[in-house]
Parts: structure tokens; C-alpha cells; sequence
């Protein structure tokens, strides 16, 4: 029986303008970037057409969404359209009248993003004095008006010594889960590549990771862009003989498998091209052009994507593929081919290890 996909959370980049310029940014962001082509009743309309698949969670994000002018009115019609709205933002702009917007229109989650423990580091990453504090500002409105945020950290090999402390300062500002990214070089990010975090200290991260997750009851937690993780809590349980579970994050997707870029996710441009993730730099197709439900269920790029027995190299031959599937996008910036392996894995297939072992005399 075919598989069925779903929509379940999209990201629409309601602008690319943004006040910072920081140096992982997927659109290369500032503020000469530019808002889009999407007037309100084309937003409105956008949103039409996304029901008419399903009521996925909407994020919306940028850029930074709060330097478009009609963002709450799109905000309230989603809303009263029957999707779960949510905003991503870096914070800087946020004060008592916009919490007093968020609560009115019915915004249910926001993501703040903290990449530093410190301001030294934060401030550094983000290239703008000022945007850690812009961030502990508006955790302070957010809690005073009940706002539920979440916070997302990105590392590089310049902050990656920051990850353990950057988790225990989204924990004591209260959000209420933590999104540990690990960059996919797209955008500006292209810009750095030798940055990334190796092959070795991503297992080791990961392995943290899911120390952390279990013993964690405070704060949901996940690492993002970095789907191996499920085969790296799967290991883990295997060898220490506990038994697999995890919790659901609220607006999240789930949490049962890696890579979901085109399966239950995807990103809607400024411009109106989807793709199959916020790093996934390929249009599927316009939305202005061809209707969201087109795009979604018969676009080739996604059909490929969906098609697990077409990946190559050792994703291809490993046993943990329906659970991870490796990141499509960095398989895509690395090597050209979205298909290819996830080049930031350690791990050697079974199938491939056997292949390789010498025979018995």
C-alpha cells in the first residue's frame, strides 16, 4: 500500500528583511533583503489553499516576521481558518503591544533563537551587539504575559563548546522545549563550511544529547537537522538494555523519524516556491501559480524525496533508513545530490560491513 503524506508543519517566509545578519542564515537576511510578492489577500489565499490539504501547524518566520506590517492580521486569519499559528522570531522587536497582538490573534508558540550562553557568544554568532539581551528581553514579555516560546540554538565549530551551558540558560528563562540545530550550509551558512562541526564531535553532541533527553523532565528537548539522532537513541537503548520512548513536543511533528523534509514538512517562500525544508534551497513549485495540493502531492522533487530505495551510498544500505534517512539538504549541499549520503554520519550499514569483512579460509 502507498505511503501517505501529510503536511503536517510548514514554514512560511513571510519576508526575508530581518535587523540582524547572522552568520548562519539560510536567505542571507538584513534588511535590504526583500519582503516578498505576497500582498495580504494573496497571504490569505496562500493560507486557503493549505487548509485545503490539511491543518497543518503554520510558522510563521522570515527574516524576521515582525517587520511585516500585516503579519497579525494574517496571524488572526489562520487562525480562524483552523490552523494552529506560530511565529519565529529573533526578539529584538518584541515588546508589550506585540505580546498583546500575539495573545489577541491567537499565536499558540513562539520560537526565540539563543545561540550562546553569554552575550560575548551570542552576539558574535548573530553579528549585531545587543541581540542576546534583545533575546532575554522578550523571554521576560513572553513570561509575564503567558506567551509559550520555545528556543532554538544553532552551533558551529565556533560555539559548540556552549552547547551544555546554551541548554541550561533556555531552561532557566522558561521555555518550554529546546531545539538544538546543527547547521546545514545553505544561504549565508555557505559561507561556512569550514565551520561545520566534524564527523566525530557530532556523534559525541548527539550522544549528549540523548543523556540529556533522558534524564530531562523540565523541558522537552530535540535536536534538529541532525536526523541520525533516532539512530543514535536506538543504539544507545539497545546497548544499555532500556527501553525506547520519547515524549511529543507540542507543535512538533511527532518525533518518529529523522529526515521528514517533503513527508511532513516542507517551506513556502516570501516568493511563493515550496520546498522540501527551511535548508532545502530546491523549489517543488510556485504556489502562486499552481495550487498548494499540487505541489504537494505530485511535484517530482517530492515524489523523489519520498522514494526511500532511490537514496544512495550508505543511506541506501542502512538498516536505520525508515527512521533516519539522513539530512537531504546537507546531502544536497555537500555533494550536489539530494540523494546521496548524509555525509556528516559516522555510521557503517550492516549490509555494507558485511560486504566488507574477509571470508574464513
Amino acid at each position: 500500500m502507498k505511503q501517505e503524506f501529510v503536511p503536517k508543519w510548514i514554514a512560511w517566509e513571510t519576508t526575508q528583511r530581518c535587523n540582524l545578519k547572522c552568520v548562519h542564515c539560510r536567505c542571507s537576511s538584513d534588511l535590504n533583503s526583500s519582503t516578498g510578492d505576497f500582498t495580504t489577500v494573496e497571504g490569505k489565499k496562500l493560507i486557503d489553499d493549505i487548509v485545503e490539504v490539511s491543518s497543518p501547524v503554520l510558522v510563521l518566520s522570515g527574516g524576521e516576521p515582525l517587520l511585516r506590517p500585516d503579519i497579525f492580521e494574517l496571524a488572526r486569519y489562520g487562525t480562524s481558518r483552523g490552523l494552529r499559528m506560530c511565529m519565529a522570531t529573533n526578539g529584538s522587536l518584541v515588546d508589550d503591544k506585540v505580546c498583546e497582538q500575539m495573545k489577541e490573534t491567537q499565536i499558540r508558540m513562539v520560537s526565540l533563537s539563543l545561540d550562546g550562553p553569554t552575550a560575548e557568544v551570542h552576539d558574535n554568532f548573530r553579528q549585531n551587539p545587543g541581540a542576546f539581551e534583545g533575546v532575554m528581553r522578550a523571554a521576560e514579555h513572553f513570561r509575564r504575559h503567558g506567551i509559550p516560546f520555545l528556543v532554538n540554538s544553532s552551533f558551529t565549530k565556533r560555539n559548540q563548546h556552549t552547547i551544555a551551558d546554551t541548554f541550561k540558560v533556555a531552561k532557566a528563562i522558561g521555555a518550554k522545549a529546546w531545539y538544538m540545530f546543527m547547521i546545514v550550509p545553505t544561504g549565508r551558512g555557505e559561507d561556512i563550511m569550514a565551520e561545520l562541526i566534524s564527523k566525530d564531535d557530532y556523534d559525541e553532541i548527539l550522544e549528549w544529547h540523548d543523556r540529556q533527553e533522558r534524564e530531562e523532565d523540565d523541558i522537552l528537548m530535540r535536536p534538529t537537522c541532525a536526523p541520525h539522532y533516532y539512530r543514535v537513541q536506538r543504539q544507545s537503548a539497545k546497548r544499555e538494555g532500556f527501553k525506547f520512548s520519547r515524549r511529543n513536543l507540542t507543535f512538533s511533528t511527532g518525533g518518529g523519524k529523522g529526515c521528514i523534509a517533503a513527508q511532513s514538512i516542507c517551506l513556502i517562500d516570501c516568493f511563493g516556491d515550496v520546498k522540501p525544508c527551511s535548508y532545502f534551497p530546491v523549489s517543488a513549485g510556485n504556489a502562486k501559480r499552481t495550487p498548494f495540493r499540487e505541489i504537494w502531492e505530485k511535484s517530482a522533487l517530492f515524489e523523489e524525496l519520498r522514494d526511500f530505495d532511490s537514496y544512495k551510498g550508505r543511506c541506501g544500505e542502512c538498516e536505520y533508513l525508515n527512521i533516519c534517512g539522513g539530512c537531504r539538504a546537507r546531502a544536497y549541499a555537500v555533494t550536489g545530490d539530494w540523494l546521496a549520503e548524509e555525509p556528516f554520519c559516522n555510521h557503517m550499514p550492516l549490509r555494507m560491513k558485511r560486504e566488507t569483512e574477509p571470508t574464513a579460509p
